[in-house]
């Protein structure tokens, strides 16, 4: 399969995917040639049908992980090796739209209040208060913080877009204080080497390990902030379009999901079992 992996990877950069995502759709391709057995060149629609079925039912993973080794195979004959795809045989699965965890104010502010380490609440704060994908905050440079028009600069985040959003009186407050013990010369959160950045994987630990001595009990990660962010912004009164820009969504579809966790016109309203026994008590 050399010929092919290095023509499906040249056909993948060449639409300008992501290194990552080049990397798992190779992989998947990969996995399924494998499960048969056959270069996938000799595999056709029957073939793909079951594998996927194979993901589900056996190794039962998860829809959008089935979804993501749909991608894979799609692109892999249709634009490698130039097949037809027929969508009406060979189904995505559908998704089920769960909706996030989501944190109270409050519950986020004892997530910072037992974070000691300097560094690791700017870091956690940082994700908070600008809505910060966690890749996004570890990837961060001091030059991309704009203390001027109060705004941080997100460099090539998902979908290789470039965007703002908003700097905090209070995160510039505490990223001027890790600065001044810390001195980052590059990465605004540098790892064990300073040429480095932080890894993703080190800043869930973090928030993990903060979210356990807070005594949260909630099944909340690093990217709960996000959501949090976006859901305090809404019950602010903050217009969803704003808040779209600033989590850097491509559609409004995806940001409104917020909606569904806003609580504030909820608490607002009246069941209609109240209304009635009030009728009664009449």
């Amino acid at each position: 399969m050399t010929k092919l992996r290095t023509k499906l990877k040249m056909d993948l950069e060449l639409k300008g995917y992501s290194p990552k995502t080049i990397q798992y759709y190779i992989s998947h391709v990969s996995n399924f040639a494998k499960y048969h057995n056959k270069s996938p060149e000799l595999l056709g629609e029957k073939e793909i049908r079951e594998y996927l079925h194979y993901c589900i039912t056996k190794r039962e993973f998860k829809e959008s992980y089935v979804n993501t080794i749909y991608s894979a195979l799609k692109f892999f004959y249709e634009i490698t090796l130039e097949r037809e795809w027929n969508s009406n045989k060979i189904w995505r699965v559908k998704h089920h739209k769960k909706l996030p965890v989501v944190l109270s104010q409050d519950e986020v502010k004892s997530i910072f209040d037992v974070t000691t380490n300097l560094k690791h609440k700017a870091i956690l704060m940082t994700i908070y208060a600008g809505g910060l994908r966690v890749s996004e905050a570890a990837n961060l440079k001091i030059s991309d913080i704009d203390n001027k028009n109060m705004q941080i600069f997100i460099n090539k985040s998902k979908g290789k877009k470039d965007r703002y959003t908003i700097l905090s009186e209070t995160n510039l407050d505490i990223l001027r204080k890790y600065w001044r013990k810390y001195r980052p010369e590059n990465f605004l959160f540098p790892g064990k080497k300073k040429e480095e950045a932080i890894s993703v994987r080190t800043i869930q630990k973090i928030f993990e390990k903060s979210k356990e001595k807070s005594g949260l009990k909630k099944a909340a990660s690093v990217h709960t902030l996000r959501h949090s962010f976006a859901t305090h912004l809404l019950e602010a009164g903050t217009d969803i379009i704003y808040i779209q820009r600033l989590l850097g969504h491509t559609s409004i579809n995806t940001t409104t999901i917020y909606l569904h966790l806003r609580r504030v016109d909820l608490l607002n309203i009246t069941s209609p079992l109240d209304s009635l026994m009030d009728i009664n008590n009449d």
